[in-house]
């Protein structure tokens, strides 16, 4: 049975993997706290819209920052940040501005996995070109 229809059948979506959604939570706690000691205010984390879902929306000097986080530890978590990802990331901007105009960026936050806590790389105002 192909995925479309098992679940159209059961109209759930497929469950992460427990162990990948705890890491992921730990990256963005430590991405958060970062960003808070850096003198971004943190506005929503884990917002979604139809397209996707952003990872960390956060402001800093009157601009909303919108943060995908990436960590890894066996691999460079920044080949993760897509043209595609890049894409659907801009398209849930546009559902969570709406209307409203206003200065802001998509910015990248890769987490090294260490022995104890993470490396970090922050890519501020990524563009898709």
């Amino acid at each position: 049975m192909s995925l479309k229809k098992l679940f159209a059948k059961s109209k759930e979506e497929p469950k992460a993997n427990p162990t990948t959604t705890k890491k992921g939570k730990e990256a963005e706690d430590f991405a958060a706290k970062f960003l808070e000691k850096e003198n971004f205010t943190i506005i929503e984390r884990n917002y979604f819209s139809k397209f996707g879902e952003i990872d960390i929306i956060a402001k800093k000097d009157g601009v909303l920052h919108f943060i995908e986080v990436k960590s890894g530890e066996n691999f460079e978590p920044i080949f993760n940040l897509t043209k595609t990802k890049l894409e659907r990331i801009q398209k849930t901007i546009h559902c969570y501005l709406k209307s409203n105009t206003t200065s802001y960026c998509i910015d990248g936050l890769i987490l090294h996995k260490q022995e104890v806590g993470y490396k970090i790389d922050f890519y501020e105002n990524l563009t898709m070109f």
